[in-house]
Formats: structure tokens, C-alpha cells, sequence
């Protein structure tokens, strides 16, 4: 088993963001267990906290950000890159502008302040992370997959740049801590200098230089040298394990990747944590009795035909519900869906799903007087009938959840077998009764 991890002592670090050009104090400071990697904006009113997990990703050109409300953090790959190689759950990032510092455009400065530090086992399981069947992600020519495996992170990458300059470079890796430092973490970032004066017109790279960024010109690197015949591949893998690290997991994966950036490397990160092992552990809570359909129509609006829970076995402390819909002959749709050879509508699949995660956001006390509204589907998988017979074990996991708001995901199971998945969000809106 694999214990989660903080810093043992705090570190700072200070220098400019590459994007935004803002100078930057930056402090990493222990956290307790179950607490996650959590950024705290000093700069802002009320220092709002944004927690480095999938449900806060915001699509950001050029490097990976995370959003919760007003508050933004850019460029956090590189730093949780090298929190993954050394094992960190928790910690606690203080800074005081949008975006981590540049540094040297590597994360050997990041891993060379927290192995001063040192790191320390807390007395919480690590969540664990290996897909139950293979995930596979792809936009255009670029491509990530994942198959499960024993023995931690495997990564395989093709670059394949539009750039002579550049080529085609390919490395495979087993990630652990002294790979990672060795081979992986001195690795900087770069950008071809015909592209330099495109991302500053859209204010990108004001905080770039030759010092801290790879400028390939006509004749090769502007005044500086590779640290690696091969840099630019083993730097796109750090983005990768920076990026797969919002699932807040240690990954049993060997993961296949071909030109893909950060937003294709987070849908595999989503796509991962939907169809791991095990979900994030939680605090050890007695779990609340199961509920029939009496109890189930005491909290949700729904009645039949339309009430798609015939029981909630479970709900873990307000983050995680299961529950089970027996799909039988005598269901209303199937004499109009595909009568000839039933099968269940995915639209009410997903029904199912949603109103387990609406029981599972009133056993909040803080809704017990509001309705869970659907808001949007995201994401949504259909992997396999559902038929007369089959009993669908369902589950729901609260991603974030707001004053108005909230993000559950959904899984539906045949015999242990994920039929149907999907990212849902609700707004929450008084009860008129």
C-alpha cells in the first residue's frame, strides 16, 4: 500500500511567470492528509484556496491552469510534475500572483527546494490509480492511451513537430523519483522563434527568454545548449506527468502518447480517474443505511414512471453514493423502444445516474432544502446495452460543489462492467416546498 506524502518543512522559491511576466513569491508549505495539492492566491481578497484536481481544469493555450471562482493559477504542470515523482498528496502552494514562477523552465528547481525539505508518510492511504480496461484519447493527429499495469507510471512518447528544427524524437521511461530527476525533471521548455511573436500579440511569453526557454531559430538554439540530444521529447513528458497528476493519484499505467499537449493529456486524466481501481479515499465514516424507493421518493421530486433508483445502497460522507436500478420487461419504454429487441434508452441511463447524484447532493446538510437541477452532460459513454434482466449498479462522486452548483460524476455497471459514464453538473435551486 502506498501512503500519502507531504513536505516536511516549508520552501519558497521567487522568479517570474513565463507567460504573464509577473514576478512571483511562491512558498510550499505541509498539509494534512486528504487535503490534495491546494493553491492558495495571497494576492487576492480573502486568499482563495483552488484545489489541483480535473474538476477545476480551465483550458488555457500553451500550459495548464486550474480555475475555482475568480481565482486562476497558471502554469502549474511543472510543480506537480514533481510532486508526483516524490509521492505528494497534500501540500499547501502560497503565491502571491496567477502564475508559478518559470524558473530556469525546467522542474529541477522545483524538485531541487522540495528534496532540501524532504518529504514525509502520513497515516492515509495514497488513492491508487489503474484503469480497468485500456482509455484512449485523441483530437486530429495527436493520441494518448492507457493500459494497466503493475509496477507504477510507464511513459512512451512520440514527438512528432512540424519543424525540421525539431523532428521526430521518441523515449520511453519507467517514471519513479531518481528517473525522474535524472532524466526528466532538467528537461526545459522550448518554442520555435517563428512562433514568438504570434503568442506575444495574444499575451503569451511576456515572462520568456533565452534563459529560461528553448528559442529555436533557423540554425538551432538561441544562445543556449541542450542539456539532452533528445530535450524536447523528455520535456513533453514532464507536461504529461504534470498533467495526469490532477487525477491525484499514483498511476499503474504505461501510458502511449503522440503529439499530445495538455488538453489532451487532462481528457486522458479524466478518462483515467473515471476507470481506476479505486476512487480517492476518503475519511473512514460509517456508511448511511441503505434507502428504498419510500425513502428515495422522500427526498427526490420523481415518481413513476420516471423515478429510475429502486435503492441507494450507500453514501460515504457526502462525497461518494451507490445505488441500483433492476431493469425488468415491464418497463414503460420498452414497448416503444425497440420493441422487437429491447433495450434500455441511454438518455434514462443516464436519468439514473443523474438522480443518484441528486441524492447524493441532498445528503448534504447544507441542500437539504434545495432541488438538484441538471445544468449539463459532458463526456458522456455508452459502452453497452442494457437489456431486459440486467440489474445496473450505479455510482456518483462529488467533484466540486458550490453554493449554486455542482459536479458529480457517474458510472452504470452490468456484472461489474462499465456500461455508461458521465460528467454531470446541477444547479441547486430552492425547494418551492
Amino acid at each position: 500500500m502506498t501512503l500519502q506524502r507531504t513536505v516536511k518543512g516549508s520552501t519558497r522559491l521567487c522568479g517570474v511567470g513565463l507567460h504573464t511576466g509577473a514576478d512571483v513569491r511562491m512558498e510550499v508549505v505541509p498539509a494534512p492528509p486528504d487535503s490534495g495539492i491546494v493553491f492558495v492566491r495571497t494576492d487576492l481578497c480573502g486568499s482563495p484556496r483552488v484545489e489541483a484536481c480535473l474538476g477545476n481544469f480551465g483550458s488555457r493555450p500553451r500550459r495548464t491552469a486550474i480555475v475555482d471562482g475568480a481565482a486562476e493559477v497558471h502554469t502549474i504542470e511543472h510543480l506537480m510534475a514533481t510532486f508526483y515523482a516524490m509521492g505528494v498528496q497534500n501540500a499547501e502552494v502560497r503565491l502571491d500572483a496567477p502564475e508559478l514562477p518559470g524558473l530556469d523552465g525546467s522542474a529541477l528547481p522545483f524538485y531541487e527546494a522540495l528534496r532540501a525539505v524532504g518529504v514525509e508518510d502520513q497515516d492515509r492511504p495514497a488513492r491508487e490509480i489503474r484503469p480497468v480496461v485500456p482509455v484512449a484519447v485523441s483530437d486530429g493527429g495527436a493520441s494518448a492511451a492507457a493500459l494497466g499495469r503493475d509496477g507504477g507510471l510507464r511513459i512512451a512518447y512520440t514527438l512528432d513537430y512540424d519543424s525540421p528544427l525539431i523532428g521526430t524524437q521518441f523515449l520511453r521511461l519507467d517514471i519513479d523519483e531518481e528517473t525522474f530527476a535524472r532524466e526528466i525533471a532538467p528537461a526545459r521548455t522550448f518554442v520555435l522563434l517563428e512562433e514568438v511573436d504570434a503568442l506575444q500579440a495574444v499575451g503569451l511569453g511576456k515572462g520568456a527568454s533565452t534563459e529560461n526557454t528553448l528559442v529555436l531559430g533557423p540554425d538551432g538554439v538561441l544562445d543556449n545548449e541542450l542539456r539532452f540530444d533528445d530535450e524536447f521529447v523528455r520535456h513533453k513528458i514532464l507536461d504529461l506527468i504534470g498533467d495526469l497528476y490532477l487525477t491525484a493519484g499514483h498511476i499503474s499505467a504505461e501510458v502511449v502518447a503522440t503529439r499530445s499537449g495538455h488538453s489532451l493529456n487532462v481528457r486522458l486524466a479524466q478518462a483515467l480517474s473515471l476507470q481506476s481501481d479505486n476512487l480517492r479515499p476518503l475519511p473512514v465514516v460509517t456508511p448511511r443505511k441503505p434507502l428504498d424507493v419510500r425513502s428515495i421518493q422522500g427526498i427526490l421530486p420523481h415518481r413513476y414512471p420516471l423515478l429510475l433508483l429502486d435503492r441507494v445502497t450507500e453514501i460515504t460522507d457526502g462525497r461518494l453514493a451507490r445505488g441500483v436500478k433492476c431493469v425488468t420487461a415491464n418497463e414503460e419504454f420498452f414497448s416503444g423502444h425497440f420493441p422487437g429487441r429491447p433495450i434500455m434508452p441511454g438518455v434514462l441511463i443516464v436519468e439514473a445516474m443523474a438522480q443518484l447524484g441528486g441524492v447524493l447532493l441532498k445528503s448534504h446538510e447544507a441542500n437539504r432544502s434545495v432541488d438538484a437541477y441538471l445544468l449539463s452532460l459532458d463526456r458522456v459513454k455508452f459502452r453497452r446495452p442494457v437489456v431486459p434482466g440486467d440489474r445496473l449498479d450505479l455510482e456518483a462522486e462529488v467533484k466540486r460543489m458550490r453554493p449554486s452548483s455542482a459536479h458529480v460524476t457517474g458510472r452504470a455497471l452490468v456484472d461489474g462492467v462499465v456500461v455508461s459514464e458521465a460528467e454531470i453538473r446541477y444547479a441547486l435551486i430552492p425547494s418551492e416546498h
